[in-house]
């Protein structure tokens, strides 16, 4: 397993409260934009990373983390295996504490990277079903 319970914990009590969630957009039918909405009923703000750059859930969307204005705590990937390992990257450059990979998100390499670069990370877990766990 990618991520201990541990791990799972620190990030979501220990790492901020502001997470970029990476391909979030208004469109309803999405997984990212469920979780999104349960991540701020638990308190964390929710920053849009998507190409269309839309506002969701009342906050400002960016194309991009890179385009962010303000530092980033977590990044939340809701992107293909194929793409999540750049995303990850992109999260050690804007100096992000920690990365999480959605459920069927899995790139070991990226994971390996993401973790020397000292990021917490998990990957293949969803943090909508976690973070009501921590009770």
């Amino acid at each position: 397993m990618y991520g201990s319970p541990e791990t799972i914990r620190r990030i979501l009590t220990e790492s901020g409260d502001t997470w970029a969630v990476v391909g979030l957009s208004n469109n309803r039918g999405r997984a990212a934009y469920g979780v999104a909405q349960t991540l701020q009923r638990f308190g964390k703000r929710v920053v849009p990373v998507h190409p269309k750059a839309e506002t969701v859930h009342g906050e400002q969307g960016y194309a991009s983390l890179a385009d962010i204005p303000f530092p980033v705590d977590v990044v939340d990937v809701f992107v293909n295996s194929e793409l999540a390992g750049a995303v990850a990257d992109q999260a050690v450059a804007v100096g992000a504490k920690a990365v999480w990979f959605q459920l069927d998100v899995v790139d070991t390499e990226a994971y390996d990277r993401t973790r020397e670069a000292g990021l917490e990370m998990v990957m293949d877990r969803c943090p909508a079903i976690e973070i009501p766990r921590l009770g």
